[in-house]
């Protein structure tokens, strides 16, 4: 079970971030172009309109499913799975805006790749998203190499073991004049 978890862990992070990248990647391409005409030696200005200043929370929605994909790996449990029903949400937002933006009138001249290209990211978004949410409960987590140890009231003084070092019984400032002078303070 668990290199299956492991596996399936792995599929929805990167469905998560593969789909974050690239809908944050083609909500900043530009998804309009108007053309306007000026008189006669003068050429025509060209005002390019990306998917950002179409939707402005559209790379904001991004970003934050490129963050979420990436706390897959770090929590577990139900912080997991609500994870999951957020990074779900989070996807078919980004995939309602693409989809605005494939249908709507934009005016100019109209690119419907990016627009496209945003709904899919949405969409794989909103897949790793749904998969974590149903199945990320069990996956495994990161090991307790990575957590803190929880520091108790008897652990206040130091222990033998660590006291026996070479720096045992000396000040900082012993130590900080040691290494001044070139010694090292840790030898012993």
């Amino acid at each position: 079970m668990s290199a299956r978890g492991r596996r399936e862990l792995t599929y929805a992070m990167l469905l998560c971030l593969a789909g974050a990248a690239l809908a944050l990647w083609a909500a900043t391409r530009g998804w309009s172009v108007e053309v306007t005409a000026r008189p006669a030696p003068l050429p025509p200005v060209r005002a390019a309109r990306s998917g950002a200043a179409l939707l402005p929370w559209l790379p904001a929605l991004a970003l934050v499913a490129l963050a979420g994909g990436g706390a897959v790996l770090a929590t577990r449990g139900r912080v997991r799975r609500l994870l999951g029903v957020l990074l779900g949400v989070l996807g078919l937002a980004v995939a309602a805006g693409a989809a605005y933006g494939l249908v709507a009138d934009l005016g100019g001249v109209v690119s419907r790749q990016w627009p496209a290209l945003c709904l899919v990211g949405g969409l794989l978004v909103a897949l790793g998203g749904g998969w974590t949410a149903l199945r990320g409960g069990g996956w495994p987590a990161m090991g307790a190499r990575y957590e803190r140890p929880a520091r108790t009231v008897t652990e206040s003084k130091p222990t033998t073991a660590t006291a026996a070092g070479p720096m045992a019984g000396r000040r900082t400032t012993e130590a900080w004049d040691a290494l001044d002078r070139g010694e090292d303070p840790t030898a012993g």
